[in-house]
């Protein structure tokens, strides 16, 4: 490729773009134009279609994709709905089967995230227009804490926990579609202190999909607390695909 790809970063659950903003300023100062959409946290299916639209409609030319977290399931999905996708990239993610679910996933990985009562970690609200029975999902302040960033400061957990964006039940029941990683190439960086989506987990996941791996000591946000893990992945997978 002669013209450097756009790096496209797709955010996750209970956070938005700004997530990537470490991240993003480094591939900017790299001559990189980044651009960082939102997720709609609603569905995987309509979710994925938004963010390919996206891509299809806000680049030209070739195209890095990258998801952290249930963005991982959602880049999986848009990786060939749109634009020119040349490689994607995992950050403490889900990288799903097709007709697998977040929660089919996490049943029974250990997650902090996998209990009896959901109510211990998370508050349920309902919201206008929802389908009959789904909700939105909050993390509770203690989960912040504990087992979603527990590696940053406490002035930006408490951030963090004031500005959630919620992810719906229907985003984690909803079974996933055909995978984009079966045919792009994948680089994926696994946080080992992760308590959401724990290491074993996603490695089992990176494997599958014949995904490079790398590995850094960080939570569930390590593009935050330790951004050149994320970075490094990046610029390995423009390298492989120029």
């Amino acid at each position: 490729m002669s013209a450097k790809p756009t790096i496209v970063l797709v955010h996750g659950a209970w956070a938005d773009a700004s997530s990537w903003n470490a991240v993003a300023s480094a591939l900017q100062q790299q001559g990189f134009e980044v651009l960082a959409p939102t997720n709609l946290l609603r569905n995987p299916i309509s979710d994925s279609a938004y963010v390919a639209s996206y891509v299809a409609q806000r680049t030209s030319g070739p195209v890095v994709l990258v998801g952290h977290s249930y963005g991982g399931a959602v880049i999986s999905g848009a990786g060939l709905g749109g634009g020119d996708v040349k490689a994607l990239v995992y950050v403490d993610a889900f990288i799903p089967e097709e007709g697998e679910t977040v929660f089919s996933i996490l049943g029974g990985s250990g997650s902090a995230f996998d209990v009896p009562d959901p109510s211990t970690v998370f508050d349920v609200a309902g919201y206008p227009g929802a389908p009959e029975g789904d909700a939105e999902a909050f993390l509770k302040p203690a989960t912040v804490h504990t087992a979603f960033a527990q590696d940053l400061p406490e002035a930006d957990r408490l951030l963090i926990a004031a500005g959630q964006r919620p992810i719906t039940f229907a985003a984690n029941t909803t079974p996933m579609g055909a995978p984009a990683w079966r045919t792009l190439p994948s680089w994926t960086v696994i946080g080992t202190e992760d308590k959401v989506i724990p290491p074993a987990t996603q490695r089992s996941m990176a494997e599958r999909a014949g995904s490079t791996i790398t590995e850094v000591a960080a939570s569930h946000v390590s593009m935050v607390s330790h951004p050149q893990a994320a970075i490094d992945a990046i610029l390995a997978a423009v390298d492989a695909v120029s």
